[in-house]
């Protein structure tokens, strides 16, 4: 499961993707209805990444550093979630072997969650910020 914070920071890129030039803090939080306060938080990490840049003043705001095509879900996950791995030893960037295992290599619980790794990985690379804006390609699974 996403946690809020990373819940609202998609909502808040996809704003900014879906409005070019600046924008403005308050203008996120009340159409994407996060709070404002944890907002401002969500974009100064996203700053810190590069991903967005901040301008001030009266007609300053927030705007993307990035194209939408150039920014996934993938990218946002592991900035505000970590690994995308359910377990430490199935991780590409985060590995750590488990305690309770004597042979990762043939260890299947660990084969089983690096195919699970590989295929979410896949997706959350695969839907960028402008597909998100456009709605394309995602079906109807309810």
């Amino acid at each position: 499961m996403l946690t809020q914070k990373a819940k609202y920071a998609i909502k808040a890129l996809v704003y900014l993707a879906q409005n070019e030039g600046l924008a403005k803090t308050k203008d996120i939080a009340e159409t994407a209805r996060i709070p404002k306060k944890f907002l401002e938080s969500i974009l100064l990490e996203l700053k810190s990444h590069h991903l967005v840049e901040s301008v001030q003043g009266a007609h300053g705001g927030y705007r993307l550093l990035k194209k939408p095509a150039d920014i996934s879900l993938a990218d946002i996950h592991r900035m505000f979630e970590g690994p995308i791995a359910l377990l430490y030893c199935a991780s590409l960037n985060f590995y750590k072997p488990c305690p309770d295992c004597e042979d990762v290599e043939s260890c299947q619980l660990r084969r089983a969650m690096i195919h699970v790794r590989v295929q979410t990985l896949r997706a959350l690379q695969d839907i960028t910020l402008q597909r998100m804006v456009e709605g394309e390609g995602f079906a109807r699974q309810e």
